[in-house]
């Protein structure tokens, strides 16, 4: 069976994510970055129904954490290889851009981006050997069309499906497929505390996406037959959000 390490993985995207991975037979790491609980929720519940997975911790913007979660993922399912990657973890730090700290801005890029690079740096060292791997990175519309408030984060979302562009053609030739999912508003606790009413009118679909939508899309990219043939792409799970920007 393919192991997949899905970051960020502990609630929300990530976790249905990782469910539906478990769900075509993916042997699922479950990575978190503080608390283990919900992780370990997450691995209870897989296991539960029948999948293989385990809880990993890992801050995805420091680089010794992440090649110890790749050792780790191959220690705990041994004999088998890394063969699916899914960039989710990520965080916001909200302001407008004249009352943006150097932390603020540089936590998230840290993270969203710089963590992106360093985890399909290393999945690809297995990968590109193997000549087999998958790798989906989460972006954002918001990489797309902006959003105020979030300079850093949009910075850092965009700059992932630039960054997804370019593994796609440097992957190609070893069969290693590189591919973005950008989800628009999604119900999660990053959404809980927005102004609904007004997010909703903005959306064609007039309302919020569904988790297990962007799991869905997702899961295709990663194991589906039919996707051996998409690479360096960008998709957007958003309700039309971004229809003519």
């Amino acid at each position: 069976m393919k192991i997949a390490v899905v970051t960020g993985s502990s609630r929300g995207i990530g976790a249905a994510i990782a469910a539906s991975l478990a769900e075509k037979g993916c042997k699922v790491v479950i990575n978190y970055a503080a608390s283990s609980g919900a992780a370990d929720a997450v691995v209870a519940d897989i296991k539960a129904k029948g999948g293989e997975a385990v809880a990993i911790q890992a801050d995805c913007s420091k680089l010794a954490d992440v090649e110890a979660m790749f050792k780790g993922a191959v220690e705990a399912f041994p004999g088998d290889n890394v063969e699916v990657l899914v960039n989710n973890a990520g965080i916001t730090r909200d302001t407008l851009v004249l009352r943006m700290k150097p932390d603020q801005w540089q936590d998230v890029i840290d993270l969203n981006l710089t963590g992106v690079f360093y985890c399909s740096q290393a999945a690809a060292k297995t990968m590109l050997k193997k000549r087999a791997g998958r790798i989906v990175n989460i972006s954002s519309v918001v990489g797309q069309i902006g959003n105020p408030g979030q300079a850093n984060y949009a910075a850092a979302k965009g700059g992932v499906i630039a960054m997804t562009r370019t593994m796609g053609k440097e992957f190609a030739s070893r069969g290693v497929t590189v591919n973005a999912v950008c989800p628009g508003f999604i119900e999660s606790d990053m959404t809980a505390d927005l102004q609904l009413d007004a997010i909703k009118a903005m959306i064609p679909m007039a309302r919020l996406g569904k988790a297990s939508e962007v799991a869905g899309l997702v899961t295709y990219l990663a194991t589906d037959p039919s996707a051996d043939y998409i690479t360096g792409h960008t998709f957007n799970v958003d309700g039309g959000i971004a229809i003519g920007c």
